[in-house]
């Protein structure tokens, strides 16, 4: 069964039409599924094309709010020029003479941003507004260039460098257990919710939000759980007790967060600022305007064929790094869990993964659209394996414990059992169906001699 979207809002347009059909579609345009009544793979694109003919990914602009879609480049570019000027040749924000290193990169941030918000190609949302979108960007790329930069860096000169951020870092931080008392009883349980809790389920309301699939997110809940198990050796706070594994954690905070966002999000019409009455109406347009455009619910069909499960297996890894990574970096960086350099790295992989799941997940779906994987889901992907990168080469010296012996022997079986499925389900038939156009063959060529 191929990609399919459904509980798509009457707003949407048609994803395989071409360009200046998105401009002005049709009342009553519908996608069309597959290619000529067959379904679409991922090779059926035609991938050389020229790039500057290539359509972005932006599925149509917010007609409701025109005005804010007006190119105003060289508006922009006068006001930014008149702040630079402004803070750099005044003396009201700093006297002369002072150190302004960091104002001025702070301004060059501000600077880069400006750019990715006015020139950088749209991705797959246009709420609240396609420029927000490319600021997002910018900032996935300014992380990934602090990255690379900090992988050519020892542990101990980062450490030094992030006191330029906050003068209270580098400074040894004990890592805190969670598993000293384990009794299953309702004081251990009231003690053990906390405000992270609240995090833990809000979190998981923003994983479904981004992967829009009930069963995906209880596979990645459960895997995150054995996740902990198998790497509490190296980090302690990764050890809990078996109900706050099970319980608090999957039972509770992740299945709330998982409900919550998978019926709250149903089959909208938008309508235009113009077209509401009363001051209250108005303020509830411009602030509905921070909500999605429309919603198109993601079937990551795992069993359906090969492709679609290394699809998905690919994620569900891609995922678990992201979710574990930001543990290791604030152990080996000495960062508190609710240090704001952890909560806007959480919260700035949450909104980067939003356009770039989309982008995949239409990259698969629709080729004929998305003749390119797009740039949100590259750039991110990129962040996520430096992030390892820098964690793998930190880590020499630091993690000294080596793995148990049962841990060991369930990342072999579970790696058997990711390789031995989709030999038995997809391999086994295809052999099978091998051989036999190989025996049909060989009978239509004893048959042909036959009758000579």
């Amino acid at each position: 069964m191929a990609y399919e979207a459904e509980n798509v809002s009457p707003t949407s347009q048609a994803e395989e039409s071409d360009p200046d059909a998105l401009l002005s579609p049709p009342p009553d345009a519908r996608p069309e599924p597959g290619l000529n009544g067959k379904p679409v793979r991922w090779y059926d694109a035609d991938r050389t094309e020229s790039y500057t003919r290539i359509a972005p990914f932006q599925e149509g602009h917010d007609t409701s709010v025109e005005f804010f879609y007006k190119p105003i480049t060289l508006t922009a570019l006068g006001f930014g020029l008149a702040a630079l000027s402004y803070v750099a040749m005044t003396q009201d924000v700093l006297e002369e003479g002072r150190d302004k290193r960091r104002v001025g990169a702070y301004a060059a941030v501000v600077s880069f941003l400006m750019f990715s918000m006015i020139q950088f190609r749209d991705g797959p949302f246009i709420r609240p507004h396609p420029a927000f979108w490319r600021a997002i960007l910018g900032i996935n790329l300014l992380y990934e260039l602090a990255l690379v930069f900090l992988l050519f860096q020892d542990l101990n000169s980062a450490r030094r460098m992030m006191t330029l951020l906050d003068p209270s870092l580098n400074r040894p931080l004990p890592e805190k257990s969670y598993a000293e008392n384990c009794e299953l009883t309702p004081h251990n349980i009231w003690d053990a919710i906390d405000i992270f809790c609240l995090a833990h389920a809000l979190g998981w309301f923003g994983k479904a939000m981004i992967l829009r699939d009930y069963w995906f997110c209880w596979i990645l809940s459960i895997a995150f759980e054995f996740a902990e198990y198998s790497l509490q050796h190296q980090l302690a706070n990764f050890a809990e007790c078996w109900w706050d594994h099970w319980i608090l954690d999957v039972l509770v905070c992740n299945w709330l967060g998982t409900y919550l966002e998978i019926h709250a999000f149903q089959p909208y019409e938008w309508r235009g600022l113009r077209q509401t009455r009363g001051l209250r109406s108005k303020a509830r347009r411009v602030l509905s305007q921070f909500s999605p455009h429309d919603w198109t619910a993601f079937k990551w069909e795992g069993t359906a064929s090969f492709l679609h499960y290394l699809i998905v297996v690919l994620l569900l890894a891609v995922f678990l790094a992201a979710e574990l990574n930001p543990f290791y970096l604030k152990s080996l960086l000495w960062m508190e869990p609710d240090h704001p350099i952890v909560i806007l790295r959480l919260a700035g992989v949450f909104l980067c993964a939003l356009p770039a799941v989309r982008e995949l997940y239409l990259y698969i779906n629709n080729p004929r659209k998305a003749k390119r994987m797009g740039q949100h889901v590259w750039l991110l992907l990129a962040t996520i394996l430096t992030e390892l990168m820098v964690i793998t080469k930190w880590s020499k010296g630091q993690f000294t414990e080596p793995f148990p012996l049962y841990v060991r022997w369930a990342w072999m079986i579970g790696g058997i059992l990711l390789v031995l499925y989709p030999a038995i389900r997809f391999g086994l038939p295809s052999v099978r169906k091998y051989v036999g156009k190989q025996k049909q063959k060989r009978r239509g060529k004893g048959k042909g001699k036959k009758a000579q």
